[in-house]
């Protein structure tokens, strides 16, 4: 029997890897289109655009179909996975409070080089030693990166320079026309979850290489060019006293290049895959970005154990923090090079990872099992009083506007 009530407000599902923020808004329409629990919001729906003027009905034209109405609170890149904030009817209005809430995540970071999107699916554009570096270490480092500090976004983001996003200058191979300027932020948590020693994990830095011709412009760029000229010096002064320093075979090599891609064609998922605290497709806003990896702290793809050592962070942040930058400057204040090879949203605002949050497998299974788990996180978000006095506010508009 199909639900009476009109279901609709915010909720969240574990995103899995290896697909866009977009494709789960698609594929959770597709689940709700058909089901029982949402027929009396499309019921309503309907009725409303009956009611409509020629001009509003013309406006819908490119839009025929009716679905119901979904969009992100939070976008993450395809190979991240956790907590994405989804919104259905009018808990689409109540997105834009995601992009100022705390988030909460678990990152891992690969030591030993640096790549253009700062993270491990990205081009190399250098090698650093890595010997010197111990858990003790980056513990002792993390100290600069809590509290409020000054942090500049990665290039490959989708803020913006003259008008034009500072990855369409990076995919272009073209030099930004002024310095990206730090941003303030805060971390109100950061911590060492687990250390990894070389040869104890598979991730690996990427294979492919940047093109040599591009090196100016990442040393000025990605400000990498000091550390990797300074590499060996920075591993013998680092190390730890009375410890025989081992010789890294990538000293002796300069890989400090950067992307040279032609442009590519634009792609619904271009800006997409950059963002991450954002809103659906549909509502068109500027939003605070961030570049994702691969899920948990299993690489996706390894074909043998790394010679480099890694570390899991587990970290609180406000809005507009980026995960892949604190990963290249924490290489950087270590004497190295860094480059983020995994990233979790464990949290956003008031939702969970393993809580209150919906397992995507869920709507495979079919509506009898996510049917009433989202039917609860939607009356929830409903029984909020924020909610409620916004309810009551539209009515006294929609009164005022009859009488």
């Amino acid at each position: 029997m199909a639900e009476s009530r009109i279901i609709e407000g915010v909720f969240a599902i574990n995103k899995p890897p290896s697909i866009t923020s977009a494709q789960v808004v698609r594929e959770v329409q597709k689940q709700f289109n058909p089901s029982k629990t949402f027929q009396s919001w499309l019921s309503e729906e309907r009725a409303k655009r009956e009611l409509e003027n020629n001009r509003q009905k013309r406006r819908r034209t490119k839009h025929k179909r009716l679905e119901v109405k979904i969009g992100h609170g939070g976008t993450l890149d395809p190979m991240a996975t956790g907590v994405l904030i989804l919104g259905v009817g009018k808990g689409t209005k109540s997105l834009q409070n995601f992009l100022t809430c705390t988030k909460g995540y678990e990152a891992t970071v690969l030591f030993g080089g640096a790549t253009d999107t700062y993270d491990i699916t990205g081009k190399l554009l250098s090698k650093a030693p890595t010997s010197h570096i111990t858990r003790e270490q980056v513990e002792k480092a993390l100290d600069a990166f809590r509290g409020d500090i000054m942090q500049k976004p990665p290039i490959y983001s989708a803020l913006r320079i003259q008008g034009k996003r500072l990855y369409e200058y990076a995919r272009e191979g073209k030099e930004l026309p002024t310095e990206i300027q730090d941003r303030p932020v805060r971390v109100e948590e950061i911590e060492v979850v687990k250390w990894l020693d070389p040869g104890s994990h598979s991730y690996e830095m990427p294979k492919e290489e940047a093109e040599k011709e591009e090196k100016v412009i990442a040393e000025k760029v990605l400000d990498i060019g000091a550390v990797t000229s300074d590499a060996i010096a920075q591993d013998e002064s680092l190390a730890i006293p009375g410890e025989k320093r081992k010789r890294d075979p990538t000293e002796e090599e300069d890989h400090l290049v950067i992307d040279n891609r032609p442009p590519a064609k634009r792609r619904e998922s271009d800006a997409e895959h950059l963002m991450s605290g954002g809103l659906g497709p549909s509502e068109g806003d500027e939003i605070e970005t961030e570049c994702a990896a691969v899920d948990s702290h299993s690489p996706a793809k390894a074909s043998a154990e790394s010679n480099l050592p890694a570390v899991v962070l587990r970290m609180t942040v406000t809005s507009g923090f980026y995960v892949r930058s604190l990963c290249h400057d924490l290489g950087k204040a270590l004497g190295s090079l860094g480059a983020m090879a995994t990233l979790v949203r464990t949290r956003q605002g008031e939702f969970d990872l393993g809580r209150n949050v919906l397992e995507y497998d869920d709507l495979e299974k079919g509506e009898d099992e996510w049917g009433p788990k989202v039917t609860k996180m939607l009356d929830d978000w409903q029984n909020k009083p924020a909610f409620k006095e916004n309810e009551k506010e539209e009515q006294d508009e929609r009164d005022e506007a009859g009488s």
